[in-house]
């Protein structure tokens, strides 16, 4: 997209005027969206979007800025005035190495092109037509497909020259219920990294059924009681927990600031010895996988806590200058821009031995946590509180009645320590993650835990 010897002179021109470092990022981004609400087709979006970012690196100091036009004069003007903020030293003993064009398994598209914008219409409107007929209780049916193809290229003073194709799809179902004075919403949003296939093998009855059944459980649900109780989280998006109240801390984006509570602790048992938790960037159709990151590494798979023990970090570029830690190919950015930023990829908490039925029956009066919703954390201290969307209580190790209103809430650190039990149904859920570098696709996950006791907020 960007004619090599055009980069070739940006990055001349930052490592001339002192620079020990400097990065090309070039995106071009085509997209389409559209909803259905009331089962009417709205918001009907497509369009190209292009860019190109210019990072300068000095020592452990950086600046970011970009255009949108891929002018040589345009550039280099940039990126003079990127370095003209530093004070010049001493003559950098850098020197540009010549790019090696690199090649990657996921350098490859989806063609849709024979795919009618109609023919996607009526696709979706089939899932709101089904989910219609599933309840006497509907009031509302959105649903709305989002698809776009990232084409990006990298270029940096180390001769990286490196080029991936990112097509990404996802359909987002909101299924409103009313009976009376009773109501209840409830949402899905799978997704992959992947062309329209995905869509068209979509099992719309199948995706019908659970949301339905999820949402009249908890619209004629009791209200929670509260108190610290154990708590099984089933499997999926219940690894928004671990994403959230601790993932972002494994981040060297938290640990160079020290703003994280692990900074210090690799090597470390910082969770239970029945826990492990992994973000693996490489696997196939994952909403969060890459073949690079944003810096033109390749990806990985990353274990961060093995049986316990902190193991790794998730890394870029500047975070390892800054805290000594080994890049793990986990730079990240929403677009062109954004500066990237050590970010996960698909990350979850490992399989373990036990069946969800095990987990279950060990649990003489708690909660059972089948659908998480969302919540909210404090990046430093891990502070955490999440709705559960569809709850059950546990009695005698056996699930008893629905409840409605559960709230989790705890820290991450103390939670980890308390995950004792681990099953063996791992699966993985697609979200978006935001964080200093914007918003990006993240799958969460893990199989169904049990944490041995847990605050629980609730009503009754």
């Amino acid at each position: 997209m960007l004619n090599p010897q055009v980069a070739q002179k940006v990055l001349a021109l930052a490592i001339e005027r002192g620079a020990s470092f400097a990065d090309i990022f070039v995106e071009e981004k085509k997209s389409q969206s559209f909803s259905i609400l009331s089962s009417q087709v709205q918001n009907v979006n497509s369009g190209i979007n292009f860019g190109i970012g210019v990072r300068v690196v000095f020592g452990k100091d950086s600046l970011y800025a970009y255009s949108n036009s891929d002018k040589e004069d345009v550039l280099l003007k940039l990126t003079d005035e990127l370095c003209s903020v530093f004070k010049r030293g001493e003559q950098t003993s850098v020197k540009l190495q010549q790019f090696q064009s690199l090649k990657y398994p996921y350098i490859r598209g989806y063609n849709d092109q024979d795919v009618t914008l109609e023919h996607k219409i009526a696709r979706m409107s089939k899932i709101d037509r089904t989910l219609r007929l599933r309840s006497k209780f509907v009031e509302q049916v959105s649903v709305s497909l989002n698809q776009y193809q990232q084409n990006i290229e990298v270029f940096n003073t180390l001769g990286v020259h490196a080029q991936e194709i990112r097509p990404y799809i996802r359909i987002a179902t909101q299924l409103m219920l009313k009976d009376g004075d009773k109501k209840n919403a409830t949402f899905m949003g799978p997704g992959s990294r992947g062309g329209w296939s995905f869509a068209e093998n979509f099992n719309i009855d199948q995706f019908s059924d659970e949301l339905t059944k999820m949402a009249e459980t908890t619209l004629h649900a009791d209200e929670c009681p509260a108190g610290k109780m154990p708590v099984v989280i089933d499997n999926g998006f219940g690894g928004v927990i671990f994403h959230e109240a601790c993932g972002h801390l494994l981040e060297t984006t938290a640990v160079e600031k020290k703003s994280s509570v692990f900074w210090d602790k690799k090597g470390e048992m910082i969770a239970h010895e029945a826990l492990s938790a992994t973000d693996d960037g490489t696997i196939d159709n994952g909403w969060g996988s890459l073949s690079i990151d944003d810096e033109g590494m390749p990806t990985q798979r990353t274990v961060l806590i093995k049986n316990g023990r902190l193991e790794n970090f998730m890394c870029d570029y500047l975070g390892s200058i800054k805290t000594g830690h080994a890049r793990t190919g986990s730079a990240r950015r929403e677009s062109y821009r954004f500066a990237p930023a050590s970010r996960m990829r698909n990350t979850f908490i490992e399989p373990g031995p036990h069946k969800k039925e095990a987990l279950i029956a060990s649990v003489p009066n708690g909660l059972y946590a089948k659908k998480m919703g969302g919540g909210s954390v404090n990046p430093g201290t891990g502070e955490f509180n999440f709705s559960v969307e569809e709850a059950y209580l546990i009695k005698d190790g056996k699930i008893s009645k629905p409840v409605k209103g559960a709230v989790l809430i705890g820290k991450g650190a103390e939670i980890m320590q308390r995950i004792s039990m681990v099953a063996d149904n791992l699966d993985l859920s697609a979200g978006m993650c935001g964080s200093v570098s914007g918003s990006i696709p993240a799958s969460v996950g893990q199989p169904a835990v049990k944490v041995d006791e847990i605050l629980v907020g609730g009503r009754a």
